[in-house]
């Protein structure tokens, strides 16, 4: 089941709401007033994953020394 974000046109409240069917037309009503005067607003999603992780990473230094078998303290940096 999706999830949908909706406006209120009364109190201009945002809020999701998990919806039975992609296609449904029936009034949702808002959680804050109470009003079905409300809309299904544009939204954004993310996506995470292993790429998500992997790009969150520091970057490693090019070259020699990383770190590995110098241990940290290679003059070639």
């Amino acid at each position: 089941m999706p999830v949908y974000e909706y406006v209120c046109q009364k109190c201009s409240e945002h809020f999701e709401k998990l919806v039975r069917s992609m296609s449904s037309t029936a009034a949702v009503p808002c959680p804050h007033c109470g009003c079905k005067k409300t809309e299904r607003a544009m939204s954004t999603f993310a996506v995470g994953g292993e790429g998500a992780r992997a790009s969150a990473a520091p970057a490693r230094p090019r070259g020699g020394c990383g770190g590995g078998c110098c241990g940290g303290a290679c003059s070639h940096r």
